[in-house]
């Protein structure tokens, strides 16, 4: 059972464990959006403040037979990093495919790891199996009151820093994040709108509350690893059930531009779920424009070769970024006639790859691929516009 109670005591109990994370003005993102940085909190993400309310509340017994979670990178890194400073042995079931920077840093802070294949439902298995056989106490990533209850210490965060606020989105997985900041704002601020985002390719709760119950997804596949999540919780869903007004989706590419606006309006690292809440306000799945709209960054804990990839993403999703395919006629001067139509443009190539004998082209004709640099969607239109009017037909774009 959730009260305020167990929020206001968690957030005495998180005085000088977790980081009083900054909320600030996204002025790039609209003249209403306001970012909570969670990115910023130690160990890269929220999951520290429920961990610690979870392992400091363990009695003698409990701490004595260990600790053991199953976590995607974030909710490990807490616990590891709560039980280590409690002096508690961790076990942590952690997806084989999750990023190694989150692996190492969860042995880092101490913990034993268990990589288990498949996702997180699979290394929640496992976790449930080490329980009953060798008698851990376990620590739910989400669906546990006192868990939850150290999540919402951002939301009563939150109403202190932007008294005014309207409007709160948050990032979905389990639903341990945001069936905490709602239970604490729609209890002090009943006005305030609570609105979850999730990613198209891993939505279990936008699911579960359009099925009426916990609805499990036969799988998930998102950059999003952080809120991957098969099947939420029974608590969480009746928690978000009565408190969260909406939920909402977003695709691969929208999370991808997500996170390349805030590395350069914010200078700030997201990940993948800490980036939906931006993309959802970026792509109009929350309209900001009359509400003062903040946007939990929940953490920064993505791995620099995914990051790499994302940002690749981010560039094509804006328009900034762009594969061209075209043909030309296998004669002296050709190809740089066509080049010189695409210098003239602005664009600048990256990479260019010129080949006479492709199985698609024509005799007397080559097939040129470029990967081009270009300002936004509106510059790739009128390049390619270009293109066709000078007989550079497009074979396919990317």
């Amino acid at each position: 059972m959730l009260t305020m109670e167990m929020l206001q005591d968690a957030q005495t109990a998180l005085r000088g464990i977790a980081r009083r994370t900054p909320l600030d003005p996204a002025r790039g993102l609209g003249e209403n959006v306001y970012i909570k940085a969670e990115n910023l909190q130690l160990t890269g993400a929220f999951k520290l403040r429920g961990a610690y309310n979870k392992i400091r509340s363990l009695s003698p017994e409990e701490a004595a037979r260990g600790v053991i979670a199953c976590s995607a990178g974030n909710h490990a890194q807490g616990i590891a990093w709560s039980a280590t400073k409690l002096g508690i042995k961790s076990i942590i079931c952690m997806p084989a495919g999750a990023p190694i920077s989150k692996v190492e840093a969860t042995r880092g802070y101490g913990a034993e790891v268990v990589l288990v294949p498949g996702v997180y439902d699979d290394a929640a298995k496992e976790a449930e199996r080490l329980t009953k056989e060798q008698g851990y106490t376990f620590a739910h990533p989400f669906n546990d009151p006192l868990v939850i209850a150290g999540q919402g210490t951002i939301g009563l965060e939150i109403l202190e820093q932007l008294p005014d606020v309207e409007q709160i989105v948050v990032p979905i997985g389990g639903g341990g994040l945001i069936s905490g900041i709602a239970f604490a704002v729609k209890h002090l601020k009943p006005s305030c709108r609570i609105i979850g985002v999730q990613a198209a390719k891993a939505a279990s709760m936008y699911l579960s509350l359009h099925s009426g119950g916990p609805t499990e997804l036969r799988s998930v596949a998102t950059i999003a690893d952080g809120i991957a999540v098969k099947k939420p919780g029974d608590l969480t869903f009746a928690l978000c059930q009565q408190y969260v007004d909406e939920v909402v989706t977003v695709s691969e590419d929208e999370i991808a531009s997500a996170i390349l606006a805030l590395m350069e309006g914010q200078k700030t690292v997201a990940e993948g779920a800490g980036a939906t809440p931006v993309a959802a306000c970026m792509f109009g799945k929350v309209d900001t424009t009359s509400k003062k709209t903040v946007c939990v960054v929940s953490g920064g804990n993505v791995d620099v070769t995914t990051l790499s990839r994302v940002i690749t993403k981010g560039l094509s999703k804006s328009g900034r970024l762009v594969e061209l395919t075209t043909k030309v006629a296998d004669k002296p001067g050709s190809l740089l006639q066509m080049l010189q139509l695409v210098s003239q443009s602005g664009a600048n190539i990256l990479t260019i790859n010129h080949a006479r004998e492709d199985r698609n082209s024509e005799v007397g004709a080559c097939i040129v691929s470029m990967v081009l640099e270009t300002r936004n969607s509106d510059h790739v239109a009128a390049i390619q516009e270009a293109l066709t009017a000078a007989g550079y037909p497009l074979l396919h774009n990317a």
